[in-house]
This record gives structure tokens, C-alpha cells and sequence, in this order.
């Protein structure tokens, strides 16, 4: 009953620890698989749990990665930590999720407690990593991670969103996620032309 909340847990901090930017799509990849297999796992196969479903699968386990692939490729992002390398962030990651852990447990049964735990532990990384990676694709990683975060815990309610606001939510998500990516995946050219006139400027 919990592994697939292990598997988006281990999905979500993995990365965050170890990953690499361009590694970034495939643990989203992980992370929707981690999702479908929940909502699987729990749902009755309604209507609602198997719209649930293709959104998961379609648009964050399909489409989201690859154009984020493509968008870090054209960008030419250097192949980066997603989180800087070094003692004292990672100890904050770490008490970061712990804590996490420790808010969800008086409160709740087992499983519960787990969920709200990878959940608080997935949007505290998330913006851990907003605050000490300013690349612009490690700042769309984040925010997807908190998207994700946000779809796990739908699960933890007693019923499930009304259609329209689960249909708007899934709406957000590709927008975002097509927005950033034509954000970040924007020719150099641009940004180099912005430097040039800025240095005349100056001049």
C-alpha cells in the first residue's frame, strides 16, 4: 500500500541530492509514475479516477519531460548539480524533511501520515532548490515538484476534487509546464543581445 509513496518520495529527493539538470525530466517521469500507480492503486475506476489517470500518464509522464528535454537542450544548459554540492545545504534538505516527517505523524493514521510527510518533504526540497539553484530550468524542476506534490495530496482527502477544479488544475500544469519551457529553451542570442545593449549603455 505505501510503496508507490515511497517511489515518488525516493523520485523526489533523489534528484534534488544527486541529480543533474538534465537528468530533471526522467525523475518527473519517475515522479508521474509514482502518481498513476497511487491513484491506481486507491481509486475505484470511476470516471474521475480514470481521467485522473490519462492526465497523469499523458501529460506529466509523457509530455511534460520531453519538452522540457527539449527546451534544456536548445538552451544549452550546462549539465549542473540541481542543488549545489555542499555540507550545509544538503543538512538543510535533510532536517528540512525530516521536519516534514515529524508534522505529519501525531495527527494522522500511518498511511495518511506518510502521504502528508512525502508531501511536505517534496515541497520542502522544491523550495530549497528555488532558493539556492537560480538556473532557470532548475527553477521549473521546482515548481513541477510542487505541482506534483500538489496531485499527491488530492489523495489524502476524503473525496476527491469536483471535476471542473481537478480539470482546472490539470489545465495549470501543461500551461506551466509550456510557458517555462518556452521560457527557458528561448535562443541565446536574445539574452546575449539584452547584454550588449545593456554594456553600451554603461558606456
Amino acid at each position: 500500500m505505501t510503496l508507490p509513496l515511497i517511489a515518488f518520495l525516493v523520485a523526489a529527493i533523489i534528484p534534488v541530492f544527486f541529480g543533474k539538470i538534465r537528468s530533471a525530466p526522467f525523475w518527473l517521469a519517475a515522479q508521474a509514475a509514482a502518481l498513476g500507480w497511487n491513484v491506481a492503486q486507491h481509486g475505484d475506476l470511476s470516471s474521475h479516477t480514470l481521467v485522473a489517470l490519462a492526465e497523469i500518464l499523458i501529460v506529466r509522464a509523457t509530455i511534460t519531460p520531453r519538452l522540457l528535454r527539449r527546451a534544456i537542450r536548445r538552451r544549452g544548459e550546462p549539465n549542473l548539480d540541481l542543488m549545489p554540492s555542499n555540507l550545509f545545504a544538503w543538512a538543510i534538505a535533510i532536517a528540512l524533511v525530516v521536519l516534514a516527517f515529524e508534522f505529519a505523524a501525531p495527527a494522522m493514521s500511518d498511511r495518511q501520515a506518510l502521504t502528508l510527510g512525502v508531501v511536505g518533504a517534496t515541497v520542502a526540497v522544491a523550495l530549497l532548490l528555488l532558493s539556492t539553484n537560480d538556473s532557470p530550468p532548475a527553477q521549473l524542476v521546482a515548481v513541477l515538484f510542487m505541482e506534483n506534490a500538489l496531485a499527491l495530496f488530492e489523495s489524502l482527502l476524503p473525496e476527491p476534487w469536483p471535476l471542473p477544479v481537478h480539470g482546472a488544475l490539470s489545465v495549470i500544469y501543461p500551461v506551466t509546464v509550456g510557458v517555462g519551457s518556452w521560457l527557458i529553451g528561448a535562443p541565446e542570442s536574445t539574452s546575449s543581445a539584452v547584454d550588449v545593449h545593456v554594456a553600451e549603455d554603461r558606456a
